[in-house]
């Protein structure tokens, strides 16, 4: 870290105990979740606890932690980062840490003349994004944020409100439905949505608990939480606003009538925490529409989790994660979409087909998929971040230039799309992108004739942007001493070339620096016989070689950059004109986006189900409600594609009224949990659109993929580990229909082992019965598998396959895990062979067996003694038989009473009345102590 600027505080802003005294005076910060950085111009500085916090997370040590001021307890820890060092920990602290960070400028003016100039969080990235650059566009999801607002009646249903933005494409999204106690469609929402921050309010006592619950599941989910007042969510000025920012200022009035007053509460917040009605740029252009909850398959964190459907940050190959394994988009609109659509899988039969269709037609046709990947999607740039730069007002030559390099590569996806012979696919493709490029294309004809008649686009060699000199008198001028000095550079480039006897064109190159500006760049092999010559001034050396010039050539670059600074001034208004015309284009800019982000997704879905090590199929998708699940040789899309791994495949059979129910035992290390969450993968691929692992597959869609797996950072929480396994359970319980899939990777292990084994069979019980959904259930509870005698039409055991070595040698037997799945029940654990397998001393092992050797024995005597039969209170053996034959005497006499000619149409009541009077005439049946014993009963 010796690049580490050196602290000091500059004269010229404020003096160390003026700025000591301004930062005291600062209000101290609501929580530990906002960092404030200091501009110091060419570097950045933190000081307090916000230094010793950068000094751990980024330095990793405290001695860099250097005192303002006086060296004792009065004096302010402080922190020096230099513009990289800041970049990094901004991106970190933003997407990774979900930290608020306030970055203060001075203003002038004397001491203490600081303010606060930008701030961003990780739902809200708008002020920080030239800081970001590239690593911040090109993150997994785009920066949601949502506010939510909660009406919590007597009753056990919450109402909630929301509404969301993603400020990066202007759009504006509400929702409002009920929830339950456990806010589990909250808790799905925020998850399809890809939220990073959400809002909440800072009340007092009175929903506190709500509160609490609304926090828990936006910790689980890793959501940053920002605390508005509430007053922030009154909707007293929200019809006003919204018709201010809306294109459509009908739609706030239509949403409003629609009786969404929660939903509008949220939308006031946020409109309030983005700062949109303070940049007039914002009026008039953003979008409102309602999100409908139940359009896509519900998932919670916990199924987020057994799935790995998106990174973590432990998980070092990409192909860990499902978002990994799929992500082959050339552009990052088309990862940011397919983050997008992992989180949104589709209910709607029609549109899976749609989506499937298209991903064929480039699995089937090669050329056409590798001809769209490499030759026109890899030159697409971010063009949401670009219309952004446009609509923000930031945008330049440059930025209309690029837009006018993807306008031109058009032509080249429409001819692309019409070489498809194949008539299957001519009709969707042409519905889905050639018919909509061909429009769009056709808009920005003129924006392209504009560039080329405007924009000098042979300079863009030299990477100058530029207005074209015939436009202006005074550009043409300085156009024509433009020309004659690069002549002259030219020349001096020929003879530096005869001096040095090095040749112009392989070895010697005349080029424009960034740094350095027009000079001579020599290969490093050649660099040599430019040393010792007092002629040639060494600039730099990199890489690709040595920078060096001339005094001659000084001259010329000199001349050279005043002559094009004068051009730029002149320029200048015609700049602007060309630039606002482009901006006009924006909204088909964004059009163009999402058409390309679409055709990338798919096309990256195809390259997987080619490139797999066995190839993807397209599954039969049933309509909702209808048709089973069946999956032949499926494989772990993630895990087939791990380093030495030979995969075996299993089947899958989940069928209505025969095997919805679905109970998997076998030995640890086994690959229970793989097999139950690979059929959860699978589920939520297809209802992507994507194809599957499979030799076959037909599936049923799933309204929501509810799982219980482990949870291993729930003590970090404060939560044991038995606690967050029931309350996951719990919202499975509660959340769970008939068109669930749910996934239980073991159950009842925090507690007693009766304790544990009641709750998984009342649970299992509980969805067989009344949920009636599809179910995956691994266990250890061997005697869970009884259910399926129960419930033969749902149940079914499974097992995973161990060979057992044949030794006579009880103790010292060979396991071999098969990692197959057959039907039947495995009556036996193998803990103790995963003991030996990592090595436990022979003597802990042998310990284990003896005492495991004990609870079994322990456990069938008790059982042995619990299945002797109860006597009645009181009475004897003898007794108890005597009364049961005098009791089977009369139910005897009972029966032929009841049979005997007259009595057939005899009511209920009368076969009763006659059971009373043959008790009563029968005095020894009464006498007998075990029926005066029933009777007490």
């Amino acid at each position: 870290m010796s690049s580490r600027p050196e602290l000091k505080a500059s004269p010229e802003v404020d003096d160390e105990v003026g700025f000591i005294r301004f930062f005291r005076s600062l209000s101290e910060q609501d929580d530990s979740s906002t960092v404030r950085v200091f501009d110091r111009g060419d570097w950045y500085t933190a000081h307090g606890s916000d230094a010793e916090y950068i000094s751990r997370t980024v330095y990793k040590t405290t001695s860099v932690l250097r005192t303002l001021g006086r060296g004792d307890s009065q004096g302010l820890p402080s922190v020096t980062m230099s513009v990289t060092v800041f970049r990094n920990f901004l991106r970190e602290a933003l997407f990774r840490l979900s930290k608020r960070v306030e970055i203060w400028a001075s203003h002038g003016g004397g001491k203490g003349s600081w303010k606060l100039a930008k701030q961003a969080s990780p739902g809200n990235l708008q002020d920080v994004e030239d800081e970001l650059g590239a690593g911040g566009v090109a993150m997994d999801s785009a920066p949601i944020i949502l506010a939510v607002k909660v009406s919590a009646k007597a009753s056990e249903a919450r109402h909630v409100g929301v509404c969301f933005a993603d400020a990066s494409v202007r759009e504006l999204g509400v929702s409002e439905f009920v929830d339950n106690d456990l806010y589990s469609n909250f808790e799905s929402l925020v998850i399809q949505l890809g939220v990073k921050e959400c809002l909440i309010t800072s009340e007092g006592q009175k929903k506190d608990v709500e509160l609490g619950k609304l926090r828990s599941i936006l910790d689980s989910c890793g959501i940053a939480i920002s605390q508005r007042p509430i007053a922030d969510f009154g909707t007293k000025d929200i019809e006003q606003d919204l018709s201010r920012l809306l294109k459509d200022e009908r739609a706030a009035g239509t949403l409003l009538q629609t009786d969404l007053k929660l939903a509008m509460g949220s939308a006031a917040a946020l409109i309030k925490y983005l700062g949109a009605m303070s940049d007039p740029s914002n009026f008039g252009q953003y979008q409102l529409y309602q999100h409908d909850l139940s359009q896509y398959m519900k998932l919670d964190a916990a199924a987020l989790r057994a799935l790995n459907l998106m990174p973590g940050p432990r998980d070092g190959a990409k192909n860990m994660s499902l978002y990994g394994l799929l992500n082959h988009c050339k552009t990052p609109v088309g990862s940011r979409l397919l983050a997008q659509w992992l989180k949104q899988p589709l209910m709607n039969h029609q549109d899976i087909e749609k989506r499937q269709q298209l991903v064929e037609a480039f699995v089937t046709d090669t050329e056409l998929r590798q001809t769209m990947q490499e030759d026109h999607l890899r030159a697409i740039p971010d063009l949401y971040r670009l219309a952004k730069r446009f609509q923000k007002g930031l945008a330049n030559l440059e930025d209309v230039v690029r837009v006018y390099q993807v306008v031109i590569r058009l032509p080249g996806f429409i001819n692309t799309f019409e070489g498809v012979m194949d008539e299957r696919y001519q009709v969707p493709l042409d519905a889905e992108y050639t018919t909509k490029l061909r429009d769009l294309s056709q808009s920005f004809d003129k924006l392209a004739e504009m560039v080329e008649t405007t924009v000098d686009l042979d300079a863009l060699d030299n990477h100058e942007f530029i207005i074209k000199p015939e436009f202006d008198d005074s550009l043409r001028i300085i156009k024509k001493k433009l020309d004659k000095l690069k002549s002259d550079m030219d020349s001096e480039h020929r003879r530096v070339g005869k001096d040095l006897g090095q040749d112009t064109d392989k070895k010697l190159f005349l080029e424009s620096h960034r740094v350095h500006g027009w000079c001579f760049r020599l290969t490093r092999n050649e660099a040599g016989c430019i040393r010792n010559k007092r002629e040639y001034q060494e600039c730099s050396t990199q890489k690709n070689g040595v920078y060096f010039t001339t005094s001659t050539m000084q001259s010329l670059r000199r001349e050279h950059d005043q002559l094009s600074s004068n051009y730029n001034r002149t320029q200048s208004g015609l700049v602007n004109e060309v630039v606002n015309v482009a901006a006009s284009y924006c909204p088909l800019l964004e059009q163009l986006a999402s058409v390309l982000a679409h055709l990338d997704v798919i096309i990256s879905f195809a390259h997987v189900a080619v490139h797999a090590p066995t190839a993807y199929v397209r599954p039969k998708i049933h309509p909702r409600g209808s048709g089973n699940t069946v999956l032949k040789e499926a494989r772990h899309p993630c895990m087939e594609m791990q380093d030495d791994i030979s995969f075996i495949t299993n089947d899958v059979s989940l069928i209505r009224d025969e095997s919805s129910f679905l109970i998997i035992t076998g030995p640890n290390m086994g690959g229970k949990s793989t097999y139950i969450r690979q059929i959860g993968v699978i589920a939520l691929m297809a209802q992507t659109g994507c194809f599957v692992p499979c030799s076959e597959a037909e599936l049923t869609i799933f309204d929501s993929i509810l799982a219980r797996v482990g949870a291993s950072d729930s003590q970090l929480k404060g939560v044991s580990t038995f606690m967050a396994e029931m309350l996951e359970t719990a919202n499975i319980l509660k959340s769970a229909t008939a068109e669930s899939l749910i996934i239980i990777d073991e159950l009842g292990r925090g507690t007693s082992t009766y304790d544990g084994f009641g709750l998984a069979w009342a649970i299992s019980e509980h969805i067989i019965t009344e949920i009636k959904g599809f179910a995956m259930f691994a266990t250890h509870f061997h005697e869970l598998t009884a259910l399926e005698e129960r419930y033969p039409k749902s149940v079914k055991n499974l097992h995973v396959v161990a060979f057992i070595g044949d030794d006579s040698n009880k103790k010292k037997r060979e396991v071999t895990l098969l990692y197959r799945v057959e039907p039947g029940v495995c009556d036996q654990s193998f803990g103790i062979h995963v003991a030996e397998l990592v090595r436990f001393p022979e003597k802990v092992v042998n310990m284990a067996r003896q005492k495991a050797e004990e609870l079994e024995d322990f456990t069938s005597t008790s059982l042995e003694k619990k299945e002797q039969p109860v006597l009645l209170d009181g009475c004897t053996t003898e007794e108890v038989s005597e009364g049961s034959s005098l009791l089977k005497e009369m139910l005897v006499k009972w029966k032929a009473e009841l049979e005997a000619p007259g009595n057939e149409n005899m009511t209920a009541e009368e076969k009763r009345q006659k059971l009373r009077d043959l008790v009563q005439a029968d005095d020894k049946l009464r006498a007998s102590k075990m029926f005066q014993s029933i009777k007490a009963l």
